[in-house]
């Protein structure tokens, strides 16, 4: 068993309310990868640069995830974001993108990364992403983030790649630009439609909610005191969600599978927005993990007392 997920692997440049960091390891390849290698093991697919040394590398290494798919290229520069939150950190104002080595990504897959039981295609090109899935033929879970960006400008090359995979990971506003469906339940709706079993919808601080052939399920988001830097979030959402979901060992998981799922990807999300890009899950322990996870079934478990 194992997961594989293409992605972006990158430096990231972040302001918050809580201070500044410059060119800290981010990108949605390493959240998910590190997120996801707490429950299986990960073959990373990116391109970084020369500038990716081996400080870097080690961060990977120290979670054996396994980065002989990640491609360095002499002479050139990795994917850097900069970007900036507001007081509330709902939302993220780009301040600089330099695509650099990321501009040419088509990766050609190793056999190990064709290989793995489980496929997340991380927000990426559509056609990319479905050039990808289709070097996985063995992978018996299919999973697929996008952005608004790629719905505006490649919207009928996402619909095609979404008929290709099983969960569909998007926040509540990208869901509702898909399918231009304002109601959230019909959104979910309509994009299952389209062919994926499962709708994964993100909310922000607000939790996340799940739509399956049998109904839906909220996760409500884990009330924290201190929140430093949301991004990278949705990405470890992802991460913990897939990693568990591969480490079932099961090819046709059921609905209760996908519910534990993403209440363990709330759970790694919820530790990533504790510091600073990757930095809080680089040094998260899995007893914090299951601690946490324990902390969720109480919150969202009642009983109703007997009536006098």
């Amino acid at each position: 068993m194992a997961v594989t997920v293409v992605g972006s692997v990158a430096f990231d440049s972040l302001e918050t309310p809580f201070g500044k960091r410059d060119r800290v390891l981010g990108g949605a390849a390493t959240h998910f990868s590190l997120a996801a290698s707490f429950f299986t093991d990960v073959y990373v697919v990116g391109v970084v640069g020369d500038d990716f040394g081996d400080e870097e590398l080690t961060v990977f290494a120290a979670r054996s995830v396994n980065v002989d798919d990640l491609e360095r290229v002499p002479g050139a520069r990795s994917f850097h974001w900069s970007g900036r939150y507001e007081d509330d950190m709902t939302v993220a104002h780009t301040l600089d993108t330099q695509l650099n080595v990321f501009a040419d990504f088509d990766p050609e897959l190793s056999p190990q990364a064709a290989s793995a039981s489980v496929l997340f295609l991380a927000n990426i090109q559509p056609d990319l992403q479905r050039r990808v899935r289709r070097q996985c033929r063995e992978a018996t879970i299919v999973g697929l983030d996008s952005m608004n960006y790629w719905i505006g400008s490649a919207r009928e090359s996402l619909i095609e790649t979404m008929r290709e995979v099983d969960v569909v990971t998007l926040n509540d506003a990208e869901l509702r630009m898909l399918t231009g469906e304002p109601n959230l339940a019909r959104a979910a709706r309509k994009l299952r439609d389209l062919g994926p079993r499962v709708a994964l919808v993100k909310q922000g601080p607000y939790g996340a909610c799940m739509f399956t052939e049998d109904g839906f399920f909220s996760i409500p988001a884990y009330p924290l005191e201190t929140v430093i830097d949301p991004t990278g979030a949705g990405d470890s959402f992802a991460g913990g969600c897939f990693g568990y979901l591969d480490s079932l060992g099961d090819p046709d998981p059921p609905d209760d599978a996908f519910r534990a799922a993403a209440v363990y990807g709330s759970v790694l999300a919820s530790f990533v927005v504790e510091d600073f890009g990757s930095e809080r899950l680089q040094r998260l322990e899995e007893d914090e993990i299951s601690a946490r996870f324990a902390e969720f079934k109480r919150m969202m478990t009642f009983g109703e007392p007997a009536r006098a």
